[in-house]
């Protein structure tokens, strides 16, 4: 019986703690970058590019990686001083999530994993699923170090990366593809609607507590290492959502901290 639900455990915890390793750094680029907004949109998109890969029998990942090129193209254009980006990022969001659940719903043969999207499902992982994730995050993580430096400059200290020749458009734009390549490898774990929790919320808890980016960042992986744990088994022994319960422990410890920090 013991081996049985390891089975069924041990592969979504492995592939939830490798998308941890990801998302906690990333996470706290977000923050810093101030882009949550931008990364929410970009999640919600992935709904419309796995409903569009459906429809014309792509990879899935073509799909996405096509509506995220969508995305930062309907931002460029919607770009207006008299609108607030803020505003125009969820006008964007909203779309992507609505256009992909008209064609998930109505013209794909996939109304049945509708709910798999938009909430994840981590337990349908299984061995065979991770040696590729483990090299896609292996790329993600060994990119997203490559860039490190230039983008914590670009969030903490604009004036001094044009002095340093840092080139924002291009590193804005790598930026922006490790976060379309999380998003898409995040999309089973927990959904389209949960990939921004997975992603801000171990950052932002951390940054409650860090006195310094590379504890914010180290807090970050613990907190994501805990919530992936403990989402795994309590989807299991509750009978809930796996996504569902990785981003609300997630959101009741930040909520704790938060109270915590206030009093202290």
């Amino acid at each position: 019986m013991l081996n049985e639900w390891l089975d069924i455990i041990a592969p979504a915890w492995i592939c939830g703690s490798l998308l941890a390793l990801l998302s906690a750094p990333l996470g706290c680029l977000v923050l810093w970058r101030r882009m949550s907004f931008f990364a929410d949109a970009l999640a919600h998109g992935t709904l419309f590019g796995v409903a569009l890969a459906a429809l014309w029998h792509l990879p899935f990942a073509l799909g996405i990686g096509l509506v995220s090129v969508l995305v930062v193209i309907s931002l460029i254009w919607l770009e207006d001083e008299r609108l607030p980006s803020d505003a125009l990022l969820a006008v964007v969001s909203v779309s992507m999530l609505c256009l992909g659940l008209l064609t998930l719903t109505h013209l794909t043969q996939m109304q049945a994993n509708v709910l798999g999207y938009l909430f994840g499902n981590l337990l349908e992982v299984s061995w065979s699923d991770l040696p590729m994730l483990s090299i896609y995050v292996a790329i993600g993580l060994a990119f997203l170090i490559y860039i490190w430096r230039q983008q914590v400059i670009l969030a903490t200290h604009a004036d001094l990366a044009q002095v340093a020749g840092i080139n924002a458009i291009l590193q804005r734009l790598f930026f922006m593809g490790v976060l379309a390549g999380f998003c898409a490898l995040a999309l089973q774990a927990v959904g389209s609607l949960l990939i921004s929790g997975l992603l801000i919320l171990p950052a932002l808890t951390a940054r409650l507590w860090a006195h310094s980016p590379r504890q914010m960042v180290v807090f970050a992986v613990i907190l994501a290492q805990l919530a992936v744990t403990g989402g795994v088994w309590g989807s299991v022994l509750l009978d809930i959502q796996t996504g569902l319960a990785i981003v609300l422990g997630l959101a009741m410890v930040f909520f704790a901290a938060f109270m915590v920090s206030r009093v202290t």
